[in-house]
């Protein structure tokens, strides 16, 4: 942990919560693509013939359950992080002074510099 004086900052902490909200925009958006992807094949499959589903063949379950877990699990995992990351950052522009000491997080320190 890294303290720093809060006027110097205020700026930053403004900056990486925009750059924050932005990465979880962007990971919604991977998400939304992804099932909508997923429910299009599934309609596509099941407006296909008897004859037709027999020699196309549909991904086994556990290969849907490996996509789901990388193409929305861990995404959510990922943004639940980000989340907490901005609920600090504007804890502490809510909760100090310009003239306080701010404890900011590795994470943080290095974007900082």
């Amino acid at each position: 942990m890294f303290q720093r004086k809060a006027a110097e900052v205020y700026p930053f902490l403004e900056i990486y919560i925009a750059r924050r909200e932005q990465k979880i925009a962007e990971i919604e958006q991977i998400i939304e693509r992804y099932e909508k992807k997923r429910m299009m094949e599934e309609r596509a499959y099941r407006t296909m013939s008897p004859l037709r589903r027999m020699f196309t063949g549909k991904k086994p379950d556990h290969h849907l359950a490996v996509e789901y877990i990388h193409y929305v699990k861990k995404p959510m995992e990922q943004m639940r992080q980000l989340r907490m990351e901005i609920e600090y950052a504007r804890t502490l522009l809510s909760q100090s002074d310009p003239s306080d000491m701010i404890t900011l997080t590795p994470e943080m320190e290095k974007e900082f510099e």
